[in-house]
């Protein structure tokens, strides 16, 4: 290109106007240039990779040993092939009272929270005045509500002498210990859950807001109801949201500890009505010191985790619906 060319041309700055141009070359294949990308893109990847190996990677492959080993901590983990597999499912009363509290646990908390964000998000999304003000409001709890501090609070609000009973004694109801009874603990926590629904109402709220208006115009021109545009036009639109929420909740769900560690005092009680399998498996680590035996039930609740979102998957092909489909 000539300086003339160059002054002509109006893409070009002034002050490059004059200097040679540099030839990208077609094929950057082995060419000095896509080796220097290539060190760079392995120069910013390198904390990666040194996480994913070091923090996930390898302590995933020791307890996978471990899980084959008798390990107490103290001293060297011996090899016991699949005896705690076997004891597991065998011999393991509390193994299996904790599959079954945590499967009640998230049969009832996950329905409810979607449920309960829907619901909340359907409202805010009518225009209220003021909506990032309840949106920041609502999201609150589910930053804190897997917090220590919260299942405290949350033991004090339904204990004996706690809120609940004190405004069911305004209508000469009388209250009891809900967290004592083990027949009340356990929906106690999934009520704790259900209030941390903020994060999904937000996700909610968001997708609800991507539906245009012109299909609701034309809906309610044809006659349809509020009740038949939301189970017509909304409902089919956000399915996709529904699918991605319920697929976070539930693992989270299988993974829920803090609120049970706190409200149960690390134990699960009373009588095992709030002992979660993650409970269960801290209590075999690190208070029977049993590293073996929890890593197996580590890698069973991997399995089972892996295999309830599959399902969930391979069932999205019915009721999730895309765009493009």
């Amino acid at each position: 290109m000539s300086m003339l060319d160059a002054a002509n041309n109006p893409v070009l700055p002034v002050a490059e106007v004059g200097r040679p141009v540099r030839t990208i070359p077609q094929n950057r294949t082995g060419s000095a240039f896509r080796k220097a990308e290539n060190r760079a893109a392995y120069l910013f990847l390198a904390p990666w990779l040194a996480g994913i190996i070091l923090i996930t990677a390898l302590p995933m492959l020791a307890s996978l040993y471990l899980s084959f080993t008798n390990y107490a901590v103290i001293g060297w983990p011996s090899w016991i092939g699949l005896e705690n597999y076997v004891r597991l499912f065998t011999s393991d009363r509390r193994f299996v009272t904790s599959i079954w509290v945590t499967l009640k646990y998230v049969g009832f908390s996950v329905p409810l929270v979607l449920l309960f964000s829907l619901t909340v998000a359907v409202f805010l999304n009518r225009g209220l005045r003021g909506l990032s003000i309840y949106r920041s409001l609502f999201y609150v709890p589910s930053l804190i509500g897997a917090s220590v501090g919260i299942g405290l609070l949350w033991k004090e609000v339904f204990g004996e002498r706690g809120v609940v009973n004190h405004m069911l004694g305004w209508f000469g109801i009388a209250g009891r210990g809900w967290i004592n009874n083990p027949t009340f603990a356990l929906p106690s926590v999934i009520a704790l859950n259900v209030w941390t629904f903020g994060a999904s109402m937000v996700i909610f709220l968001a997708a609800l807001r991507q539906i245009p208006d012109s299909y609701y115009e034309a809906a309610s021109i044809d006659g349809a109801n509020a009740w038949q545009r939301f189970h017509r036009i909304t409902l089919p639109l956000i399915t996709p949201v529904i699918f991605f929420n319920t697929v976070l909740l539930l693992i989270n769900s299988f993974q829920s500890f803090t609120q049970a560690f706190v409200v149960s005092n690390g134990r699960g009680g009373p009588v095992d009505s709030t002992l979660l399998y993650s409970l269960y498996l801290y209590q075999q680590a690190f208070q029977q010191l049993q590293m073996g035996y929890a890593s197996a039930m580590a890698w069973i609740l991997l399995i089972a985790i892996g295999i309830a979102t599959a399902l969930l998957f391979w069932s999205s092909r019915f009721w999730v619906f895309y765009g493009d489909r």
